[in-house]
């Protein structure tokens, strides 16, 4: 589907970097949901660093998961967030 994610890379400050299917690349900002629910968990940096990819969906390990709907919503393109042209060798990521 249009909205499978394709690569995810965790980043500073409780964010991700995706890109999807359609093309579309951004950063997602998982703050606001850290105290919610069954994300509590992604508190914790080194769970939240082993995000990943299962069936086209941002996962975790013990399946937590970004709905498509909210995450096509709210990522902010990869263009407006004024990341590093460096992004995967600086050791932000």
């Amino acid at each position: 589907m249009y909205w499978d994610a394709k690569f995810v890379k965790p980043l500073s400050d409780y964010r991700i970097y995706v890109e999807l299917e359609n093309g579309r690349k951004g950063i997602f900002d998982l703050k606001p949901y850290l105290g919610r629910g069954v994300l509590h968990e992604l508190q914790d940096i080194h769970y939240f660093n082993q995000v990943g990819i299962l069936f086209g969906a941002v996962t975790w390990p013990n399946e937590q998961d970004i709905a498509p709907e909210t995450l096509l919503a709210e990522m902010l393109p990869a263009e407006s967030t004024n990341l590093p042209n460096n992004l995967f060798n600086n050791g932000l990521c």
